[in-house]
């Protein structure tokens, strides 16, 4: 009978203990983090690795990765669920899509959350490049996280081949065309199997490298306020024919569309010997590559210039208000100069702090690879890429302009002049 009773008396216990351990659990304050996996190399492992080590300093707070394809994907899942009353607490989405985030009001001020001296300090080590494409009318609506500029990867070996220093890339577009033109390389029976240059312009990414095209011309696609855009500006359609004439004129590029996914295994499997891509292809480049390679600034006409790219994290103003409060400490952690250094090192982005870049595995790591630190110093030759106020339909039209030409559907002019009027329309209600 005692024995009974004692057996009674520690089950009793152990249920309260579970009731504890089981509240306790429940006490915790949970984030969601919807991140875009798009760009080639182990990101999820990287990022699962990096809230392991989050929720070990942190215990009291639960971070749930939601891993939830590309960029647009991401942004379509993120206003569907904030419409649903069930918003992300924080989501890496596109730079440009901040006008859009704000105009739905889906999303919350990091200057809500910063209030004390050490968040000053922390906002004030983002490189102010970065830091412009998260404000807007004098607040800070996002956090550079995955940041990157566009650059020119070249095969070092594709140009001994054809005679030119491996070690030159072209700075200028006539030395692109000429480079391009001097890699090219065909079978007996005249088909192309080594293409000179691939600029991606799928939906996408073609808005992202044109915009770097038309700064080379001395242009701009858009102006800062987001509610006004230049693209029959002779420089910018100049831009564009340039980008057309590579494949039509001088028969160095891919016929019609070349697509960002496969742009990185063209380069790496040699039918292409210069490409156009993110500097968020550096690490899966680098470690595939069976060539020597280069990384290089992009070339220009009037001057050498790229275009910013990547993207920042946003907290959004329907979590409860624990939630933002755990996620923003969330975000400091990712952003550190610690964290960023080693993201660098992970994905080939751009860290955004130049602190990281003072970390010592970052500094290991450009002496070993100096082609990381290319991007960092193009920073000041990037222009931000193009956003609006209804950024996915004026984007959409830019790209189906770009497609337009690039497939000879229509002349580079009247691409760009329609879509001009399309985007003319779009963002007519917020013109002051």
């Amino acid at each position: 009978m005692q024995h009974f009773r004692m057996t009674g008396f520690r089950a009793a216990i152990a249920s309260l203990a579970l009731t504890g351990f089981t509240a306790a659990a429940e006490a915790k304050t949970q984030v969601t983090f919807y991140y875009p996996v798009q760009v080639g190399g182990p990101l999820v492992q990287v990022i699962d690795g990096y809230v392991a080590k989050f929720k070990a300093a942190n215990p009291e707070i639960d971070v749930v990765p939601v891993y939830s394809g590309n960029y647009n994907d991401t942004t379509t899942k993120a206003l569907t669920a904030a419409k649903s009353g069930k918003p992300p607490t924080t989501a890496v989405l596109l730079a440009t899509d901040i006008f859009t985030l704000i105009d739905e009001d889906v999303v919350q001020p990091v200057d809500d959350f910063a209030g004390t001296p050490e968040d000053k300090a922390w906002i004030a080590g983002f490189m102010p490049a970065y830091l412009k494409s998260a404000q807007v009318d004098g607040k800070l609506w996002a956090v550079p996280f995955q940041r990157s500029t566009a650059v020119l990867y070249w095969n070092k070996k594709a140009f001994a081949e054809a005679g030119l220093d491996p070690n030159k890339p072209p700075t200028t577009w006539d030395e692109m065309v000429a480079y391009g033109k001097a890699v090219v390389k065909k079978d007996a029976s005249g088909k192309v199997t080594r293409w000179g240059v691939g600029i991606p312009g799928n939906v996408g990414s073609a808005q992202w490298l044109f915009g770097a095209l038309a700064a080379q011309n001395g242009a701009r696609l858009m102006n800062d306020a987001g509610n006004e855009s230049y693209l029959t500006d002779p420089k910018v359609v100049e831009a564009l024919k340039f980008w057309v004439d590579l494949g039509k004129v001088h028969g160095m590029h891919p016929p019609g569309i070349q697509e960002w996914g496969t742009t990185p295994t063209d380069f790496l499997e040699g039918r292409i010997a210069m490409i156009w891509t993110t500097t968020g292809n550096l690490t899966n480049i680098a470690k595939n590559a069976t060539f020597d390679f280069g990384l290089a600034p992009y070339p220009g006409k009037v001057a050498p210039a790229s275009v910013l790219g990547g993207g920042n994290f946003y907290i959004f103003s329907g979590a409860p208000k624990e939630e933002k409060e755990a996620a923003f400490k969330l975000i400091k952690f990712l952003t550190s100069d610690e964290i960023q250094a080693d993201w660098a090192i992970q994905t080939g982005y751009v860290a955004p702090r130049d602190g990281a870049w003072n970390q010592p595995n970052l500094k290991e790591y450009v002496a070993k690879l100096p082609a990381a630190e290319v991007a960092r110093k193009q920073i000041a030759a990037s222009v931000p890429e193009f956003s609006t106020h209804e950024n996915a339909r004026t984007t959409k039209a830019l790209n189906d302009g770009l497609a337009a030409a690039l497939t000879g559907a229509k002349t580079p002019e009247k691409a760009m002049a329609d879509a001009q009027a399309e985007i003319e329309r779009i963002l007519k209600p917020y013109k002051k």
